[in-house]
């Protein structure tokens, strides 16, 4: 196995993610929020909103984004970016399915902090 290889964990499977809602994973050092969308797609973003640090698994999860339930700032599932006037960006998680596992790259923060 590589180095590469050993950065993916699994997380459990689609069905223990209500569609449009979330479900948190806590990892070394931070927490992931998995969302899933009403067509079954699975994103991941680290719980914690850019503007204020809102938790982003707790927020309203409609058209390919997620709603902070502080401060309605609306965040992209895909990219993490904010939507619309505000700014700001989430960190993503990717995510691999294998049928119905779900992994995620837990050493992408780690990576992008440095």
């Amino acid at each position: 196995m590589t180095e590469i290889d050993e950065r993916w964990i699994d997380v459990g499977y689609l069905n223990d993610i209500p569609r449009r809602g979330a479900r948190c994973v806590k990892v070394p050092g931070y927490t992931v929020a998995l969302f899933r969308t009403d067509d079954d797609q699975v994103f991941a973003l680290e719980d914690k909103c850019p503007h204020k640090g809102g938790p982003l698994s707790q927020g309203i999860v409609h058209d390919g984004c997620v709603t902070c339930p502080l401060h309605n700032f609306v965040i992209s599932l895909r990219t993490g970016e904010a939507q619309g006037a505000d700014s700001g960006q989430a960190v993503s998680i990717p995510v691999r399915m294998e049928g119905t596992l779900i992994s995620i790259d837990i050493g992408v923060k780690a990576v992008r902090a440095a």
